[in-house]
Formats: C-alpha cells, sequence, structure tokens
C-alpha cells in the first residue's frame, strides 16, 4: 500500500458508512471530522514549526484522493481546506503565531473569490463583502477570503490585483441554510459575510508572489521545496485530486454492484457492454490521478533544484489538471449510464458519488476552455488574459 493508503485504511469504512450522514446533515458529521483529522491530511502542509509535518505535496494530493473516494464531502474539505496552510505559511509570522500557536489542530477556511472591498484606515484595513462556497466553514475557526483595496469612499478599485485577507471566526458569519444543493452535500460549503471588520496589514496577504512560488525566499525560514511550489498548482491540485478519488469512488461502487448483480441478460460481470465501459472509465479514471501526481512531481523537482518554475509550465500544468478531471469525471459518468436502474436507489451508494461527481467539475478550477484557450495563447507567445492566473 502507498503511504497515502496507509493513512486512510484505519478510517476508511468509517468515511464509506458515514457519508450519507454527511450529506443529511448539509456538513461533515463529528464521526466524519474526526476520521478526517486523524489522517492528518490537514497538517501535511502545515509548517513543522506550527505543528505541522510538511509533506510532499504528492502525497498529500494522493491522501485527499484516497478520501474522496470513500467520502467524497470529507475528501473535498480535506483537499480545501488542506491546502490553505500552504499559503498562510508565506504570510507574517505574527499572522501565524494568531492562527496556530495555541492550537495547531486549527483549521483555515476559504473562499478566495475577490468579492470583498478593504477600506485603508490606520494599521490596516475596514473590509466587507460576502461569499459564497466556504467548504467546511462550521469546522474552521479562521479564514482566508478575497477581495481588492479600495479608495478612501470604499467602492473606488483602483489596483486589481486581488489580496487574501486572513480572519478569525468572530469576525465574520457563516449564512446559515445557504448551502442546498444537489451533489457534495456534506461540504457544508455556506456562505460568509463580513460587515466592517478590521483587518491589520499583517494579515493581508499578497497573491503575486504566491502565485509564482517566489514568496519563500523573501519570508525566509521556508527552505522546503514544499514553499515553492506555485500556489495555483496547489490549490487547483487539491480540488484536482478530490475530484479525481470522487470518480474513483463511483467507480469502485460500480464494480461492487456489478460483481454480484444479475440482470436481465445474465450476470452484469459477464455483460460485454459493461465490461468495456469498466476498462475506458477505470483506464480513463488511472490516467487522471496519474496525470496529475506526475505534473506535482515534476514541479516539486524544479522547485528542490532552486528553479523557478515558469510561466509556460505552471500553464502546461493547469492544462493537464483540467483535462485530467473532465476525463475522470466523464468517465464516471458512462459508468452510472450503464449500471442499470438499481443504480438510482438511494440506499446504495452510486447515485449520490455521481451527484457528486458532477458538482465537483463545476469548481472554477474545474471548468477546462478557459484554461486551454489560455495555454494556446501562451504556446504560441501571445499575452494570457488577466482573468487566468498560472
Amino acid at each position: 500500500m502507498s503511504r497515502a493508503t496507509d493513512r486512510v485504511a484505519p478510517v476508511a469504512e468509517i468515511l464509506r458508512k458515514d457519508a450519507a450522514n454527511c450529506d443529511r446533515a448539509g456538513q461533515l458529521t463529528a464521526v466524519t471530522e474526526d476520521a478526517v483529522r486523524s489522517t492528518g491530511v490537514v497538517k501535511m502542509l502545515q509548517p513543522k514549526d506550527f505543528g505541522g509535518t510538511e509533506d510532499h505535496p504528492t502525497e498529500f494530493l494522493e491522501t485527499v484522493l484516497e478520501i474522496a473516494s470513500h467520502s467524497p464531502s470529507a475528501g473535498w474539505v480535506a483537499g480545501v481546506v488542506g491546502v490553505h496552510p500552504h499559503e498562510v505559511a508565506l504570510g507574517e509570522r505574527r499572522m501565524q503565531e494568531e492562527i496556530w500557536g495555541d492550537d495547531p489542530e486549527t483549521w483555515i477556511a476559504s473562499p478566495y473569490a475577490p468579492m470583498g472591498r478593504a477600506r485603508p484606515v490606520e494599521g490596516g484595513y475596514v473590509f466587507s463583502g460576502r461569499w459564497p462556497f466556504s467548504s467546511g466553514t462550521d469546522l474552521c475557526q479562521w479564514v482566508t477570503i478575497g477581495g481588492f483595496i479600495t479608495e478612501d469612499d470604499g467602492e473606488t478599485i483602483t489596483d486589481r490585483r486581488a489580496r487574501h485577507f486572513v480572519l478569525p471566526r468572530s469576525d465574520y458569519e457563516i449564512v446559515a441554510d445557504s448551502w442546498q444543493v444537489v451533489g457534495l452535500k456534506g461540504t457544508g460549503s455556506k456562505d460568509l459575510v463580513v460587515r466592517d471588520a478590521f483587518v491589520p496589514s499583517y494579515r493581508v496577504i499578497g497573491t503575486e508572489e504566491i502565485t509564482e512560488g517566489t514568496a519563500a525566499a523573501r519570508v525566509g525560514g521556508r527552505d522546503n521545496p514544499l514553499y515553492a511550489m506555485p500556489r495555483n498548482v496547489m490549490f487547483a491540485g487539491a480540488v484536482s485530486a478530490a475530484t479525481i478519488g470522487i470518480c474513483k469512488g463511483v467507480l469502485d461502487a460500480f464494480v461492487e454492484l456489478t460483481r454480484t448483480r444479475d440482470g436481465r441478460y445474465g450476470k452484469s460481470s459477464l455483460d460485454p457492454y459493461q465490461l468495456a465501459a469498466l476498462g475506458d472509465a477505470a483506464a480513463d479514471i488511472d490516467a487522471s490521478a496519474r496525470h496529475l501526481l506526475t505534473d506535482v512531481d515534476r514541479t516539486y523537482d524544479l522547485c528542490a533544484a532552486g528553479e523557478p518554475t515558469p510561466v509556460s509550465q505552471r500553464a502546461e500544468v493547469r492544462r493537464n489538471q483540467v483535462r485530467a478531471t473532465n476525463r475522470a469525471v466523464a468517465a464516471a459518468d458512462r459508468l452510472f449510464r450503464v449500471a442499470g436502474g438499481v443504480s438510482l436507489r438511494e440506499d446504495l451508494p452510486m447515485e449520490r458519488l455521481w451527484r457528486d461527481s458532477q458538482s465537483a467539475i463545476h469548481h472554477i478550477q474545474n471548468v477546462q476552455d478557459p484554461i486551454m484557450q489560455a495555454w494556446g495563447l501562451d504556446f504560441f507567445g501571445h499575452p494570457i488574459p488577466p482573468s487566468i492566473k498560472f
């Protein structure tokens, strides 16, 4: 077994059995939260000086993928919440002390969409806004959310560089009943509201150096190549790993269903059409996982050699990530379509896993066409649209 499988194996059955309960609760249950915490996944990218383990990014993604194959919502939260320490590790140490100093088990939510507005005041900013899709937010005590700095009027934006503002739970509101969705129900990805919260300057993170992977050299004390990994490779990688893991869950459910099922035309495990679909899907989902992990490996190797990751490679990695997730979800969809009417039963996991895979592909990091267009523009030497950050 891989180290990732070793981490997850002790709680795999717990995750599978509790997945439907998470859906009904609209967030991870205490049982699943404890199971996820026991794997150590959320501390894998956290600095050692704050209780983390600074694992290889590929091992982190493998662990996310494995968790998601058993419990999609748990894997999604593990990936999204688990990747946040990578960015926070590159911010001001005073901020890190506030978050992890008393409790290294503290989880950090997001989202990064720049929907907030920050008005400059002495020592920091007055910050307001509303954000959807804060995955796992009920289990987190801090949040990193996106916004723009405005003029003194609080409205006019003159600097279009997005910043990330880091706030404690007391400074924002989680909007109850704002997560009513068709899939990934257990992620509890609710809306957040901030009303005129003061955010000190040391809790504001600029994104340019982190996007390029050059922030660690400025910050100091972050010599592990992990912290030279470009942010979008890491964040999108976490979303990709969870998505592919969910598709592996669909594959596993199909195999379990097919192994013992007798259909109208005999044993499903002898049905030539189902076997053909299974072979195609298994190959595509496996290829998607390998594509994702190989790209992160080669990017890490570049960071370990002390080399910057050029935009052309970052663009190629993102091209491959969106292709991998779309390939995997298409494979899961093919399996669901040939699984027969029994796959629609709510007391069996396949329909829930399929809904989760269809929901995962809607994440902005999985939207394929803009990334493919931007990669093509870069490939031919044209400017990349400012809306795309490689």
